[in-house]
Parts: C-alpha cells; structure tokens; sequence
C-alpha cells in the first residue's frame, strides 16, 4: 500500500525523502520503502516501452536533485585515466605505429589530435567493426603517445567520492538492471520459433534502458565502480535472479533462460544422453553436417543422407573415430564442453548479448565500462568462458558479418593486451579453449580428400564450397587466435604444450590439399567454381598468420626447443597425412592442390632455425625416403604453374589461372611459393641430385623430348606444349639454384631484391610498393632493431619521379624508378619471373631494361638477354644445393639441349637456350669440393654414367662424345641412311680405312662406347637405390602396376628403332659453333681471342655476349678448358647437321625463324601505321591550313575567291556553304556561370574551415548584374531595361568547335547511325550529342556557316575618308531601312530553317530562369535581350580565356578554334525579327541633342537614362541590328559615338566618388578652360561640365555623402583622375576590338599592359595614328563629338536629374559603376587536407540538420550539400545536381569529404576528376583508405581551374556516365 501512495506522489521529493531516510544508521525502513516503490515502479511485466520506469530510476538515483546536475557532480569524482571511447563501424579513428606496441592500437581523434605525432608513421582509418580509444593504456601504446589529458595521470588528485552521492545508485541499479535481463529473457524464442524480426523488436523496446546504462558509464570512473560492483557481485545475482517464490511471472523467465542455457556447451544435451555417461564428445549439432560425416563415430545418429552412408561406414568411421578421441582427450577443460552456469549479471548480461547476435548498443554498453580495471578482468573471463557459445551462435547465424565484426569489435579490446591475455591464458586456458573451438567449427564442414587415392583415402579436408569457408565466418576465431599468438608469452605456452601443439596440427592438416583441381581433358568444365577464393583466404588466415605469429617468437638461441618441437611434429603430422591419402612414390596424375600448409609450417620453421637459432640442418630433417615423398608435392605445383600457363588446363576455366596467379602474388607467395621452393631447395641439397633432376624433367613431362634425335614421340604433351613446358623446366631449376630468400640472404638483401624486382617490371607509386612486397619476413610496419627500414632502402634503390600532368590531361601519380646503377647491376630476372603475376611483366621488365641499355649506350644492336647475376654465397648448411649443378644427368640433358639448338630441332627456343647457358654459368660459378671417390674408374655396367668421367661440370665441359645411340621412330631421318650399306653413308667409315670386313667389327665397338640416356629408368633405379638402403620400410613399398604402361597415346604409335649417331663434340665445342650461328659469322672466335678480350664488358648484352663470358670463365678456372676452346677455334667449320636434312624437317627447323620474321613484319607495319596516324594528327590539327582559316575568319586575306570552301568531315567532299545545301561547324553549346562568378578582387575566396568563416555571394558579377537590372526595371520601361543590360553573366551560352566542318544534311544521317548503335559511349544521342567525325571531340550542335561571296568583303573593308557626321547620317538611315530589309529573298530555304533550329538548340542550353527578365516572360523584348547576351557571353569568355586583356595580341588559340563570326551571323539573322521603334532608337539619343519631348507624360514610365545604360550591350545590339555585312567604317562609327557614354558614364562615376569639396575644386578649376580650344576635348573642362550638370538637383550628390569618406582616402591628382577614367573604359574597347577582330580579320597587335589603352584605341581608329605613343596619351583625346559635346552631355545628365525624388534616391547607385571584374577563381584551400576533412565530415547538412553519409563541397561557391542524399531530394533531384543547376548552370565541381576527390557534373553527366589532395610520396588517396596526411598539389588544382575556366571538361575527362540526378 505504501508503494502505491509513493509513486503518486511527485518523483523529485520521494526520492529526496527516501535517500535521507537510507541515510540515517538504522535504514531498514528506508530499504523496505525503497524496494516496495521499485517491486512497483519496475515491473517487468510493463511494456518496455513505458519510459515511466526509466524516469523514476533517473530521480531515484538522483537522490531528488536533476539528473543533469547529478550528472556533472559524479563527473567532477572522474578518476580515470583511460580514455576508452568507444565507437562503431565507420567511425574516424588514427593509429600510430611509432607510439603502438599492439598493432591494433587505435585514438579517437580528440586524443590524436591533442598528442604529439609529428613525424610518426601514423594513419587515418574508417573502423570496420568499431573500436576503442587506448590513450592512456601503456599495455597497448607508449606513453610518449598519450594525449595531454591522459599523460597527466589525473587519477591520484581527484576527491574521494562522499557516500552518499552513489547510494541510491547502488540501491536502485541492480533492480533495474534484473528488470533488463527480464525483459531480455522474456523476450527470447528459439530460433525455430522466432524470426529475426521479432528479436529485433525485443531490442528497439529496450533501447532506452540500454542507452540509460550507456549514460551511466560516462560519468566516469566513479560511477563505472558502482556498476562494476554490482555487475560482479554474486550474491546480488544468486538473490535476484530465481525472482521472489510469489512472482509466477519471474518464474516462469527463469525457466526460459535455464531451457536456452542448455545448448550453450559445445556438446548439446540430448547428444549427452545419447553417448550415456561416456565422456564428453565432440559432435556436431543435431541437424548441423548431417550425420556430422561419421565424426561422432559409433554414436552417430544414422545420417539422413543415405547414399553416402556406405562410404562413411569405411573410410569415415576410423577417420570420425580417431579425431574424437583426439579432441576429447585434450580438452582439459570440460566447461567448454558442458553447458554454461552463471553467477553474476555480467556474465547473463553477457549470455543474452550473445543470444540475441551482439545488438550495437549492448556491445557499447559492455565496452564503455572496459576502463575500469576490476571489470576488464572479470569481463574477460565471461567473455573467454562464453566462447564456444559464441562460436555456435555465430555458426546459426543469418547475419555472420555483422556478427563477426561485433565481436572482433570486443575481443581486439580484451586480447591486444598481453597482461590480461597472459592471465586469461593460465586462469582460463584460453588457448585450449581457442583451439578446440577453431577445430570444433572446422568438422562441421569436413568432406573426404580425393587426392591420390580416391578410393582408399582416409584423410579429410574441409569443404571450401561451404558457407563458413567461403564467407570467412571463421575470421573472428582466427582473428583473435592470432592476436593472443603475438603476445610472447602467450606463444610460449602455446609451443611448450605439446598436446595443444599436436591439435594445433591435426587443425592445420584440414587444409592439407583442400580445393583438389583435376585437370579436365575431355571437354570444357560446365560450371567454373570460385572455391578457390576461399581455399586461399583460409590457408592464409587460419594456418600461415598464426605461423608467421608463432615464428615471430622464434627468433634467437633460446627458443631452439620451440623450433625443434614444432618441426617434429609437422614430420609426424605429415607421415599421417601420407599413410592416410596412400602415397608411395609416384603423384597421382592430373590432380594438383595449392595448398600444403603442413609442408609449409616445416619449411618455415626449417628456415628460422638454421637462420636465427644456429640448429645444424641435418638434425632436423627425416630419413631420405621421407624426403623424397616430401618434394613430390610441392613439385608437382611448379610443375602445374607450367603447365597451366602452357594452356594444358584451359578446360578447367579461367579459375585455375587464377589459382596460378594468387598463389605467386605478393600477398601469399610469401606463405606459399617461397616456402615450396625453399623446401625443395633443401630436398635438392640432401637427395642423390640425379634422382632430383630425373624428377624434374619427369614431373614437366619433358623427358621424350630430350634426345638428340631430331625426331621423337611425346606420350602425354601436344607439340604446342613442348617448348613452353621445357623453358618452364629449366626456368625453375635455374630458379631453384639462384634464389637465395631463405638460403644466406639477410633480411635487408630481400627487402631490397623484392624492391628492384618491382620497381623494374614497371614504376610503382609508394603505396603500390608497399603493397606488392611480402609483408614478412620483413614487417613493412614497427622499425625492426638492426634492419634497414623500407624508406630507406627505397631511397637508396629508386628515384622519384613528382606527379606530372600531361597535356591531354591525364593525371600522373608520383612515382618510383629503378636508379640506373640498379639497372645496371641489381637486375635480377630471376626473381622477376618469380615475382611475376602476369607474364607480361616479365616481358615489360625486360623492355624496361633494354630501353635503359640503349639510352647508356651499353648494348644497341638486338635484344639484350636477360642479364646474368651474381649470388651471394650460400648458407653452409645449403651446400649441397650445388651438387645438383655437378651432376651427371643435367650435364647430359645440357649436352642434349645445345646439339638440339646448334641443329635446330622443333621446339627449341632462344629462352631454353639462355636457361641452359643460365646453367652452366651458375655451375661454373659455384664449383663443388669434388669428394675423392668421385674419380674412380667408369665401371662397364654403369652404361649410363659413362657420358661423362666425373661430376664436375668443369672437367666434363671439354670431354668429347664421339657416339650416341638414341630410340627413334621408324620414319625418322636418322633411321633411313642405315638401309644402304654402312660404308657409302656412314661419315665414320674413313676414319677406319675402307674394307668392310674392318668396319663391321669396329661398328660393334662403337655401338658399345655410344652413350644411352633415359631419365626414367636413372630415376627408378636411383629409387630403388634409396629404398634397399633403407630396408625398413622396403617391405611395404609395392610398386602400382599401371606406371609403366600408363603414358600409352591413343592410335598406334610407329615402331621405335635404336640407332647410332656420330657426335664428336663436347660442350665447348658445341658453345663455339652457336656462337657462330648466333653472330652469323663462319670463324666469329679467333685464335687469340681469349687473350684479347677484356672481361667487363661483358656483364649486358645477348648471346654472343653470355657465351663469351661462359668461355672466358671457363677457361680462367681450367687450363684444360683454356686448351680445348684454342683447339676448337681454330679448326671450327660450319654447322653440318648429321646427314640428315629432308624437307619436313626443314619445315618444323624453320618455324622459329618464321615467327620471328612475321614478328619483325608486324613491328614494321605498326612502326609505318604509327607515323601515319602522326602526320594526320598533324594536319587535322594544324587549323592553320589554308581553307580551315578562310573558314575560321571570313576575310583574313584581302585577295579572297569568290566563295569559302568547306571540307566535309563526313563525306570529304569540300564545296561551299549553300542554301540548299548549308554547311556547318561541330559545336559544343554549353550553359556557363564562370563569368557570373568573377570578384571584383583578384584574391581567391577561402574556403571556410571553421565555424567563423564565411562566404558572401552578394559581391560576384552575377550578382551585381541581377541587383542591377532589377533596381532599373522598378523605375523604367521594361522594354527599355531590358536593352540596356546584358544578362547570360549566369547560364550564359558558350559556343565552342573543334574547327571541323560538315554538311548539315551528313550530319543527320551520321546521328541517325548514331542512334541505331546500341554502345552508346557516355554521351546521350537523343539529346542531340555526338562526338566530332574527325577528332572525337564532344558536341552537341551544328552552327550554319553562311554562304560567303567575296564582292562584300573588299568593299567592307574599304578605309573611309568620310567625315564622321556624314556617317553618323549614314548609319541612321541603315537603321532606319531595318524594316524593309527582307529576312530571305525566296521563301524558307535550307539554311535559314537550319538556323532557326540552331536558334532553338542555344535556347534549350540553358534554363527558362537565365532567360527569362522581363516583366512578361517569353516577349520579344527578352528574347533579344537572350539573344545579343549571347554573344557578349562568348566576347566575355573569350576575353577570360585571353586573360583578361588583348595585350597578348594574336589569334590565341582560342581564336584558331572561334565561331564567334558565324555566331553573329546566325543571330543577326535572328535579331532582324525584331525592329527598334524609331522613336526610341537609342542611336538619335547617341548622336543628336534633341528637343525636348514632352509626350512622355503619358507613358508612366520613363526610358532608361542613357548615362545608366552599357555600352557594350548598345554596340552589340546595333552591329546585330544593321543589315549584314556591316561597313567597317560604320562599325568604327559606332564604336567612336559609344566611345563618347562612356566616356561621360566615366566622368560621372568618378564625379560621384569625390567629395563635396574635391567636387568642387575640379568644377571650379575645370571651368576656366571650358573655352579653351579643345575643351571638348579635355577631361577637366569635361569633368567640371558634368559635375555642375548633375549637381543641379540635391539628390544626385547627397545620396552617396557618406560613401565617398571611405573611398577617397587619398586626394586625386590628374594622374590618378586619368589613370581611373581610362580603367573605366578599357573593358568597352576590350570587347569592340575583339568584335571588330572577329568581324574584319583585323590582326590583334600585342602590347605591353602599360600601354593597353593607347594600343587598342589605335587599334580601333579612335587614335589618330600620328600621335606617338610615347607622350602619355588622354583619353579624352580619343572623343569625337558630332554636335557640342556640352550639349549632348548636359542632355544626357538631365535624363538623370529629370527623375523624380524616390526614383533618383535609389536609382543613383546605377551611376556609380565599375565595369572591371577580376579574372575567375575555384576557392582558395587549405595547404593539408585533414583541416578541411576534421571540419567538415561531422558538419551537419544545412538542408536536412544531418550529418550526411556522404558529404560534398561546391569548390565554386563553397556550399556544403549531401551526395547521394535522399534527405535533400528535391522533385526526385538529388542534391548536387541541384546545386550544380543553381551555382553552375549545370556544371558542378564538388570535392568528396569522404573519398578526397573531385566530381565534375556537366549537364546530365559525371565524372570523376581525380583529387588535388596527394601525400607525401604524390599519391592520391581516393576513399581514404590509406589515411596518410595529403597535401594540396597547386598544379592539379590550377589544372583543374583551367579547365571550368576554359569549359573543357567534356574535352579532356574521359570517363563520364550517366548520374541520373541521383548525385
């Protein structure tokens, strides 16, 4: 009852009262208050929902004050000293590898940015799955790296929190937090029952509970101490869990979490029940891997899948039964196995978190509270002891990959710590606990292996097509495995507990030979899989990461025991592997697999030992026989490589490629190829090095091709095959005795060959680098002690080429080059070949390598080969890897291959050759101690041996084989010669006298001394060798029958015959002759060669070069070679192949030769083809060509024909322009803001980085232009404002061309082509797009060319000597005629129908609201007024382009390209539409002073005074009204009369800025001159004229007095009056000059700026030509008044003050005018980009107050909007479209906060500019992903400009695509 009448009271005065009562000694009542209030208020059958709870509990613990105040008090008790800010996937953090001792540690950015990291190797990164802050933890990071809040150790001065304050909190949180887990438990239904939705909707309810206890953690340290205690206090948990006996409802949850308890072991409960009381097992669930595959032996449910029961029965049940036991026994453990039993909240807590898949905000909640340091322990240990139910829930899971990041996003938390993961490790053996979980998630997914024996195999392999392998649902397992591996002492125990390592092992035997290929050899494979992405990804992340982890620890002396325990291991766990797939000797055929990492963690851990910890070799390696079966696979892969890039496994899809590929790329081949070839290597150094090689040549399937017979049989390869598969071969032997990695190099020797085998297959930008060289054994990251560090050894290898631009516009990143010495000396093919992903790399490395050869002058003749390069020695324990140089059966096959070559067999190459000289110079390089017994006598049976004497290559270079009986084919040439008798054919008959009784008898003797060789039988009989000696296991080897007979081709080969030929060389010899061949020269060495040559030369060059260099070694390290070469040189004739030469064989000799001339063929074709396409860019660029430049300015030559001839593009017929059939030029039409957007100052806006900044609009030209016109039309005729301004300053229409012509007519069938090709290239035909015919240029219009005749041309140009008011006359009456004048002679034509459609295309170029600013949208009045903008548009942009002045002179290129002349024609055509009512004709008001009209009362609104109008637009308006072609005398008659407004516009502009006495000094002082002679040509008499005019009305002056105090700081003396007055002009004559330019062809003269006016003054004929420009020149010298010109002015300033008061008060702004705007600028950015990137990705949107997903910034007017955004969608128009509508007229240029790049919308279309941000090394960093500090590049960003600038973005940028407004 008493509860009741306490929660209808107020919250804030019960909990006052109730805390005062908990207060006193004796509170027992206050408890039992207390606890009745909270059985009422947190009721947990309530609705969540009910937020009435949460506000009780926010007072209760408030203790009656607010919760805001509470807040801040227990804040003021903070005594953390970590930062611990925890956040979630996609949030910015840093790490800093200098400061980090865990690589995982990461800083919010407040805490990086308040720490000092200059200098350091840090980055910025997007968290994946969210992380925490470690500032301030000196487990994770260095303290140098703390922020300055946590480096001060606030903890020791912080006040002892007083008891009272958290009382309540202690009362009332542990009730709220049971009514959570309530809620929770209540909330949860099996998974068969429940739909993830409903899970979901438990947790949105909960949201605010969850966020309340959110709250609570960031109060700091003192309140996280409250939670803490009640989170892990047990008996707090034991009284509240069970819920009170009366509670039916508390009941009846606690039942539901004791029945979701039961599955949380990893052995369910009825699977206990069912293997009775028998120990614990390890099955999979029910329902999991039906039938668990046999796993759980005996007690296995009868799988449901019937079919494969029978071969689980055999094959499975042992397989099943052993593993069980295996993991059974081992765990130590048994909590893992059984079910879950809770004590404390934090481990229910814990239990539903999981349950209900990680929610975000639980997993925060539990993360926030890590700082305090009791927590940290106790949560740890939940967290380790729910890790098996954390695996199986993540197993069921829908939504593995939010799952696993949640988790990783708290076990990297818990595990970068080495303390605590120490400690976790001896409480809790974590590490069994890992272990067994890996292996427990690992069988639900296991499938019989197929490899070898695919009958008979017991060993099992997981299943790469599952669900677990192939979305890496393992990853967070294997994750945290790793990171507690790299803790020291954790890996200790790891490898000290040989039962964990045992495990560990059978764990990675699963992946031995997982993703089996079997070659195909029928028919293409139907479906290709992708297993194989995840088979890679798996070995890499499950079995190599945690061996290059645990090898990390094995580094020195001390830690041999590790090694050797490992490695014993590996060799048990490999015998097992061999027994269980039924390996003997032989691979079975076909079949290979990528993946051995048994092998591989033996190689490595071989490698470190005789490396880092001294172990002698031989003690660690097993008995031969094991080696033997350890080289077979391994082998069998390189074999495959070949094989596959022979194309022998096309059938299996392009997967197998791939296979290839990622197996030698730089992130695995470091775990996979380098390891497979040490590991031979070392097999090859202990094994009979004949029996190596036999296997080689076997395995490559190349035996049955060496022979020297020239013809032979190959069982199992296609002749196609044959050379491609020996180069292979003998490439890796080559490789096989040169690599080093793992054999003696040091670690900054790899480093630095891994560097310039990159950097020489192409130049690599830094980052690309980093990337492509294998992370261990050097760490890129953390500077090892002692080793060079990556910039160093970059520095030292390579040079950096900046960033550069090329013309076309195609960005450069900054790059690394080889420096020339590395060319020169460090260039190293073998490892390039190695390193190689795509051959052609190969082939660039050595295009690279010549190009530099050439350019030193080393080597010009030919193509050099492949450089030879010295080894460094290798390791003592290796030795016995040049025993296989000194053997007898690669002598003979090197012997075999150079007769081949001398003789051109089919299929022999130069890269087989250039391998076998690799091989003999490695021999002659690495000479073996000969052992004594070697020099032994040739014993008779030992047939095959007696090729040679001994095994030293060097003696057996010169030994002489004189016979050689060889197998061949009946039909082979060798055989026919044998059918005559002997002595006619046989050469050797002479040699023995010519009785043939003789010979016969000697032919047996020579039959015996021939030379038999097969590799195979060597091979067998090396084996059995092996094996006798080994008699223990001899017994069980039982040789397959099928081996012998398996290679038997389909069909019926021809018989093979044995026969004899004569050889009589040996391999001097036969080096001598190629070398003849090679340099085509009969007797290329002489005698004394050798005494001549000088050995340095040698080291780069081609063949010739690589056998005089073999020679000359050879005969420096043995005076017998020395002799024998001299011998042979000097009686060496030409190549005479053994009788033998028939046609066919010519044929198959010469198919090398015909390569090679169809290869010389091709080159000069595309050499010729080149220089073609060179001379045609030439001309199609080169406008200057004769008719192009007739058709670019119509009358640039005085003496023209009659007519223009045009070139079409389309058809190539040239002919004039006609009516019927008009002409016209390919242009690009485009809407434009650039001018709209010109300051009047020079100086770029800045971009705002900070809350003060800002940018003001109001100052633009568009702007001015606006206010301008809009201030006009509310006090004038609109008709008459609206030809008094220009408008088109923003979504003004530019025109530009390629300067290709086409016919109109050719054009419509050219788009109509257009439109039926469906491969549309980014640009939109029905919008009328299309690229130039000729230079591909981007268009999306044809401007008419008129129809030129020559008549008018000469008479426009007539100089004048007319008086100028005799043509003032002559114009008026022009003007007058405009009427009458007929618009075309006949009716439509052609042309001027193809104009009017031109007319329409500029009107859709741009939007209605750029075009429409008259009162009355769509009347005449405004479409003239679009029209003549139009063309000052193009003036203006053309003027920008020149910059900002003509003082350049020239045509620009600008001008090479211009239409404007066609321009003005096809709108002067347009313009004569309209007339101008005479009586308003501005002209009579120009020229004459008129009488004064009193008719305009009636009008109510009067014309614009001439002083407020521009003249520009007046001089363009009348040149477009007056009947084309217009005089160019009258033009300058024009030009002069506006001359004289502006001049007088000037004046009073400069009137107004005085001030009232300066006004009146000059009126005064000019005055007295006004008589004067040439007063009307004086700007003072002029000046003072004008003042006194308009000061006749108060208002003129007045408005602007307080203006003038800030202008007219300095006092104008005349020359700063003329200097201003010629400013003001400058911008009319600008633009009369480029018209009349383009007009007239008149020739722009350049000039100094100094001297602009006085130049175009001349120019335009205003100057007198005879005043020298020497003297300073007047303006007011170049007026030319018609009538007084006081007259006129003061006619001109009573229009002015005639105004009535309101209109002039406002309407006198429009005389103070300054036509000159700076030229256009992007915004000024910041020089580092993390200014704008830390103001700006948190920025909220203006528009919609988020903070958007992908934010974007308007580099033009800096307006900050939302990609993408659908929160900003307007009319289904995303944001930046929008934008670029309004500030760009459709062009945009937005910079991606987020990505760091730059966008460019132009009209409907995007692309993707590149970024003006690069780092250090001159890269750009697109999405951020590398987080390195960027930098502004000035160049790109000038680049960038140029182009809005120069409207090319569509030129340049290639790349564009639709964006569908959805930008």
């Amino acid at each position: 009852m008493m509860a009741a009448s306490l929660v209808r009271r107020d919250k804030k005065s019960t909990a006052a009262h109730l805390k005062a009562d908990l207060n006193w000694t004796d509170n027992s009542s206050g408890v039992r208050q207390l606890q009745e209030l909270l059985d009422c208020v947190l009721n947990p059958e309530k609705p969540a929902a009910d937020t009435e709870a949460l506000d009780w509990c926010k007072c209760l613990i408030a203790g009656g004050e607010g919760f805001e105040e509470f807040c801040k008090m227990v804040r003021s008790y903070d005594n953390a000293t970590l930062c611990g800010l925890v956040w979630t996937a996609n949030f910015v953090a840093y790490r800093c590898r200098t400061c980090g001792i865990s690589p995982c540690m990461s800083l919010c950015a407040e805490c990086f940015n308040n720490g000092d990291h200059t200098g350091h190797d840090f980055n910025m990164f997007r968290s994946q799955a969210g992380g925490a802050c470690d500032c301030g933890d000196s487990n994770v990071m260095r303290e140098t790296g703390f922020c300055n809040r946590h480096r001060l150790r606030t903890g020791e001065n912080v006040p002892t929190v007083p008891r009272d304050l958290l009382l309540m909190s202690e009362m009332v949180l542990p009730r709220f937090i049971i009514c959570i887990i309530q809620y929770l438990r209540d909330g949860y239904t099996e998974p068969d029952t429940s739909t993830e939705r409903d899970l979901q909707k438990v947790l949105q309810q909960l949201e605010p509970q969850i966020s309340f206890l959110e709250e609570l953690t960031k109060m700091g340290g003192a309140m996280r101490t409250v939670l803490t205690k009640i989170l892990t206090n047990q008996q707090i948990f034991k009284d509240l869990s069970m819920g009170q006996e009366e509670n039916i409802y508390a009941k009846k949850n606690y039942e539901k979490y004791l029945s979701a308890l039961k599955n949380s072991g990893l052995v369910s409960v009825e699977e206990k029940a069912q293997s009775g009381a028998a120990e614990p097992t390890l099955g999979a669930e029910a329902g999991a891997g039906a039938g668990a595959l046999g796993l759980l032996g005996a007690e296995a449910p009868a799988s449901p899948d019937e079919s494969n029961k029978e071969e689980d029965q055999d094959g499975g049940q042992s397989v099943g039964q052993r593993k069980r036991v295996k993991l059974s026994s081992t765990a130590k453990d048994p909590s893992i196995m059984d079910s879950l039993k809770h004590k404390c909240f934090l481990e229910e807590l814990l239990f539903w978190t999981i349950k209900y898949e990680f929610p975000q905000k639980m997993v925060t909640f539990l993360l926030n509270m890590l700082p305090d340091q009791d927590y940290k322990i106790t949560f740890t240990k939940t967290f380790v002891q729910h890790y098996a139910f954390i695996m199986k829930t993540l197993m069921k899971s829908q939504e593995s990959d939010t799952m696993s990041n949640r988790i990783v996003h708290i076990s990297v938390q818990l595990f970068s710590n080495e303390e605590l993961a120490r400690h976790v490790t001896e409480e809790c053996q974590l590490l069994d606990i890992m272990v067994t979980v890996l292996l427990y998630m690992m069988e639900s997914c296991l499938i019989k292996s197929e490899l070898q024996d695919e009958e008979n195999s017991r060993h099992v392999v997981v299943n790469c097509s599952e669900p677990l392998l192939k979305n890496n649902t393992y990853w967070p397992l294997v994750s945290d495995f790793i990171n507690i591996l790299s803790h020291q002492s954790v890996a200790k125990q790891f490898l000290e507990d040989h039962s964990l390592l045992m495990l560990w092992m059978s764990f990675v035997s699963f992946f031995q030979g997982m993703n089996l290929n079997k070659r195909e050899l029928s028919e293409h494979v139907e479906f290709e899989s992708q297993t194989y992405y995840a088979a890679f990804a798996a070995e890499l992340e499950a079995c190599a990461q945690p061996m290059w982890g645990l090898l990390t620890h094995c580094k020195v002396k001390e830690t041999q025991e590790y090694t050797k325990t490992v490695v014993r291991y590996c060799l048990e766990t490999l015998q097992i592997w061999f027994d269980a797939i039924g390996f003997v000797d032989e691979p079975a055929p076909n079949q290979v697999t990528f993946h051995l990492p048994l092998h591989r963690y033996y190689a490595m851990f071989l490698s470190k030992a005789v490396k880092c910890q001294g172990l002698d070799l031989d003690s660690l390696l097993p008995h031969q026989e094991m080696l033997m079966k350890i080289m077979v696979h391994p082998l069998q892969i390189q074999a495959s490589l070949s094989e596959i890039h022979s194309n022998m496994w096309v059938r299996n899809g392009l997967q197998i490629k791939g296979q290839a590929m990622t197996y030698v790329q730089s992130h695995f081949c470091n775990s996979m190829i380098d390891p497979d070839i040490f590991l031979l290597q070392v097999c090859a150094s202990r094994l009979d090095p004949d029996y190596f090689i036999s296997s080689v040549f076997e395995r490559f399937k190349v035996v049955d091709l060496l022979t020297m017979a020239s013809v032979h049989q190959n069982a199992v390869l296609d002749g196609e095959q044959e050379r491609p598969m020996l180069e292979g071969a003998l490439t890796f032997l080559v490789i096989l005795s040169s690599l080093r990695i793992h054999l003696g190099m040091a670690d900054d020797e790899i480093l630095r060959a891994e560097m310039v085998s990159q950097l020489c297959m192409n130049d690599r930008t830094h980052s690309s680098l980093l990337d492509l060289i294998p992370e261990n054994p050097n760490p890129k990251s953390g500077i090892v002690p002692g080793s060079c560090s990556f910039e160093e050894m970059l520095s030292a290898v390579a040079d950096f080429k900046a960033p550069v631009f090329e013309p076309g516009g195609s960005m450069q990143q900054g790059m690394y080059t080889p420096k020339a010495e590395v060319w020169e000396k460090e260039f190293d093919p073998i490892m390039v070949v190695l390193r190689t992903v795509y051959r052609r790399d190969v082939q660039s490395a050595m295009d690279r390598y010549s190009a530099f050869l050439k350019q030193s002058g080393m080597h010009t003749t030919g193509n050099p080969w492949p450089p030879y390069k010295e080894r460094t020695p290798l390791h003592p324990c290796y030795k016995g890897l040049d025993r296989l140089l000194h053997c007898k059966t690669l002598h003979i096959v090197i012997f075999t291959l150079l007769y081949k070559i001398w003789l051109d067999h089919s299929n022999m190459s130069e890269h087989v050759l250039c391998m076998v000289l690799y091989l003999i110079e490695l021999g002659l390089d690495n000479q073996v101690q000969e052992d004594k017994e070697d020099e032994e006598p040739c014993i008779e049976e030992h047939c095959h041996d007696s090729w040679f004497p001994g095994t030293n290559l060097l003696s057996n270079l010169h030994h002489v084989i004189n016979y050689v009986r060889v197998r061949v084919p009946e039909t082979a040439p060798e055989v026919k010669r044998e059918k005559d008798p002997p002595p006619s054919t046989s050469a050797e008959a002479s040699n023995f006298g010519q009785n043939s009784r003789r010979l016969t008898g000697n032919w047996r003797e020579n039959v015996r001394e021939a030379q038999v060789f097969s590799l195979v039988a060597e091979r067998r009989r090396k084996f059995q060798e092996i094996i006798n000696r080994s008699s223990t296991e001899a017994s069980q080897v039982v040789r397959p029958k099928s081996s012998s007979t398996r290679w038997v081709p389909p069909g019926t080969p021809p018989q093979l015959v044995t026969e004899i030929l004569e050889i009589r060389e040996s391999m001097l010899s036969l080096l001598i002759k190629l070398h003849q061949k090679l340099s085509a020269k009969q007797n290329s060495l002489s005698v004394t060669w050798l005494e001549d040559m000088e050995t340095n030369s040698h080291a780069h060059g081609d063949g010739i070069t690589a056998i005089e260099r073999i020679l000359a070694k050879a005969a420096t390290r043995s005076r017998q070679s020395k002799r024998s070469i001299q011998e042979i040189c000097g009686k060496v004739s030409p190549p005479v192949a053994p009788k033998k030469n028939s046609p066919t064989d010519k044929k198959t000799m010469d198919k090398d030769e015909r390569r090679q001339r169809a290869r010389e063929r091709q080159q000069k074709l595309l050499a010729e083809f080149a220089s073609r396409q060179k001379s045609f860019m030439e001309t199609a660029m080169d406008v200057e060509s004769p008719d192009a430049d007739a058709a670019m300015d119509l009358g640039a030559s005085e003496v023209m024909e009659s007519e223009v001839l045009y070139d079409c593009v389309i058809c190539g017929q040239s002919g004039p322009s006609t009516e019927d059939r008009p002409t016209g030029l390919v242009v690009l039409l485009q809407a434009s803001s650039v001018l709209g957007h010109r300051c009047k100052s020079d100086e770029m806006k800045k971009l705002p980085t900070t809350d003060d900044e800002h940018i003001y609009p109001a100052d633009t030209c568009g702007a001015a232009h606006d206010v301008r016109l809009a201030l006009m039309q509310r006090f004038f005729k609109d008709s008459s404002c609206l030809q008094s301004v220009s408008i088109g300053w923003d979504g003004g229409v530019y025109v530009q061309t390629c300067g290709h012509t086409l016919h109109i007519d050719c054009h419509k069938s050219y788009m109509e082509s257009l439109r039926n090709d469906q491969v549309l290239q980014g640009f939109s035909v029905d919008k009328g797009e299309f690229t130039c015919p000729l230079c591909r240029q981007f268009a999306n219009s044809v401007l008419p060319c008129r129809p030129g005749r020559s008549t008018e041309v000469v008479s426009w140009h007539m100089p004048t000597n007319k008086k100028t008011a005799v043509l003032v006359k002559e114009v008026e009456d022009l003007q007058e005629q405009l009427g009458l004048f007929p618009v075309s002679t006949t009716t439509e034509s052609n042309l001027s129908k193809e104009m009017e459609s031109f007319i329409k295309d500029i009107k859709n170029t741009t939007q209605r609201k750029y075009m429409d600013y008259g009162k009355n949208p769509g009347s005449p009045d405004n479409d003239f007024l679009f029209m003549y903008s139009v063309a000052r548009t193009n003036l203006e942009l053309e003027l920008v382009h020149r910059g900002g002045n003509l003082c350049s002179g020239g045509a620009s290129a600008a001008a090479k390209r211009s239409c404007l002349n066609q321009l003005f024609h096809v709108l002067a055509m347009h313009m004569r539409l309209y007339s101008i009512d005479s009586a308003y004709n501005p002209w009579t008001r120009l020229t004459q002073v008129a009488q004064r009209r009193d008719d305009c009362l009636d009008d109510e609104r009067p014309e614009v005074p001439m002083l407020f109008r521009d003249c520009p637009s007046l001089l363009i308006i009348f040149v477009l009204t007056m009947p084309q072609p217009l005089r160019k005398e009258h033009f300058i008659c024009l030009v002069r009369m506006l001359y004289n407004l502006q001049y007088t516009q000037a004046l009073a502009s400069l009137s107004a800025k005085f001030s009232p006495e300066e006004r009146q000094a000059w009126s005064t002082s000019g005055a007295l001159k006004k008589n004067a002679v040439n007063a009307e040509r004086s700007y003072d008499a002029l000046l003072s004229h004008v003042i006194g005019e308009l000061s006749k009305v108060k208002t003129v002056y007045d408005v602007n007095t307080e203006v003038p105090s800030m202008l007219s700081s300095s006092v104008w003396s005349p020359h700063s009056i003329e200097y201003s007055l010629q400013q003001f002009c400058l911008p009319y004559l600008r633009l009369s000059c480029l018209l009349q330019h383009h007009l007239y062809g008149d020739k722009l003269s350049g000039c100094p700026e100094v001297e602009e006016f006085s130049g175009l003054a001349g120019c335009l004929g205003l100057l007198a030509p005879a005043l020298q420009p020497s003297n300073p020149i007047y303006s007011a010298s170049c007026l030319d008044w018609t009538v007084n010109a006081f007259d006129l002015m003061t006619q001109w300033c009573s229009e002015v003050t005639g105004l009535s008061d309101t209109q002039a008060k406002k309407s006198i702004t429009l005389l103070v005018q300054d036509p000159q705007w700076a030229s256009p600028h992007l915004l000024h950015l910041p020089d580092h980009y993390n200014i704008i990137f830390q103001y700006y990705h948190k920025k909220a949107c203006t528009a919609c107050k988020k903070v958007p997903k992908d934010p974007a910034l308007c580099l033009v007017c800096g307006a900050f909007v939302c990609l993408k955004g659908l929160c900003c969608k307007q009319q289904g128009i995303c944001e930046c479209v929008l934008h670029s509508q309004h500030c760009g007229a459709a062009t945009g240029i937005f910079l991606l906060i987020n990505a760091s790049v730059i966008i460019i919308i132009r009209g409907h279309r995007f692309c993707l500019w590149g970024s003006v941000y690069l780092d250090a090394h001159g890269e750009e960093d697109r999405d951020l992903r590398r987080g390195k500090p960027l930098f502004l590049c000035v160049e790109r960003y000038r680049v960038l400009q140029q182009q809005w600038v120069s409207h090319t973005f569509d030129h340049i940028n290639k790349r564009w695509g639709p964006h569908y407004n959805g930008l």
